[in-house]
């Protein structure tokens, strides 16, 4: 056998073998993008058919059709605007404080030198590791009765330990404010950000928070964004703590809410379904609009300078 015949031997089962890996690289693809579509589309099948043929077969689409699920949440349930306008408030401030405040925590870790600077930032990332369920004890104490009940005695003053936020927005708003993640995102992004810009600024009379809000913000803006649609998604879904936090139906989340279309010995699944889409089309329009945001950040979040 020539040498030549025994290459192009070789060349045709690598070219097989590649065409074979394509298959089966699509083939995993398009199995695991109907695994993760089959949920949304099975919750909006069962939320158009009536409440009497939920379990009723066919399964794969809405036989008989009807919208009076959607009906019934918008009528029925006078509160349920009042849950979304809700979801939509607490969300949107806990986005915009979390990303302020990261922001200047992470330019500050970035770029200013201070007492137990790598201490403080070696705590962050290990608070990251902890689980959240670990932390609702506490943040409930703080927002709410404080450490100490009765709070701590310095002469004819007393020192409260909490806010007294409980059943207020303002007490799943608080805990909110800050994150270790996005503290630990903003200060990757800003290692890796040119001192340059920032030293012509100076050099030009511009003073820290100058710099900062001039210069840093407006070009930081992609990074901003990405923390503030991921901000939003989990304060949107969050379901834990505004449950150990609010009493008061007018002020529950939509989350909260769509519990209350579940009774003690019976669910209206096509009604929780018909009102969970509201809780999820908000956050598939966010992601496929900005989702180059997303891509864009995690590119650079993990790079650093030397």
């Amino acid at each position: 056998m020539s040498i030549s015949t025994a290459q192009s031997r070789d060349a045709e089962w690598t070219a097989r073998a590649g065409k074979i890996r394509r298959i089966l690289f699509y083939a995993i693809l398009i199995f695991w993008g109907l695994l993760s579509i089959a949920p949304l589309y099975f919750t909006l099948v069962f939320s158009l058919k009536p409440v009497a043929d939920t379990y009723t077969p066919p399964i794969w689409w809405p036989t008989p059709f009807t919208l009076n699920n959607y009906e019934t949440i918008l009528k029925t349930f006078h509160l349920f605007p009042r849950w979304i306008w809700n979801s939509v408030t607490i969300s949107v401030s806990v986005s915009i404080l979390r990303v302020l405040f990261c922001a200047m925590a992470g330019y500050a870790f970035a770029r200013i030198n201070f007492p137990f600077k790598n201490f403080i930032f070696n705590l962050l990332l290990v608070s990251m590791m902890m689980p959240g369920v670990v932390t609702l004890i506490p943040s409930f104490l703080i927002i709410g009765p404080g450490l100490i009940r009765g709070g701590i005695p310095l002469g004819n003053l007393t020192i409260p330990t909490g806010f007294n936020l409980i059943d207020t927005p303002a007490g799943v708003i608080l805990p909110g404010v800050a994150d270790a993640f996005g503290v630990f995102m903003m200060t990757q992004f800003y290692k890796s950000f040119p001192r340059e810009l920032e030293e012509a600024a100076m050099m030009d009379g511009s003073g820290r928070w100058g710099t900062f809000l001039r210069i840093v913000l407006p070009i930081s803006q992609t990074q901003l964004l990405t923390l503030g649609l991921l901000t939003f998604q989990g304060a949107w879904n969050n379901f834990m703590w505004p449950l150990l936090v609010l009493r008061t139906p007018e002020f529950f989340t939509l989350p909260i809410g769509l519990q209350w279309f579940r009774g003690e010995y019976y669910t209206l699944y096509s009604v929780v379904l018909a009102g969970s889409l509201f809780n999820t089309l908000p956050m598939l329009i966010i992601f496929f609009v900005f989702q180059r945001y997303f891509i864009r950040s995690i590119a650079s979040t993990g790079s650093k300078e030397g």
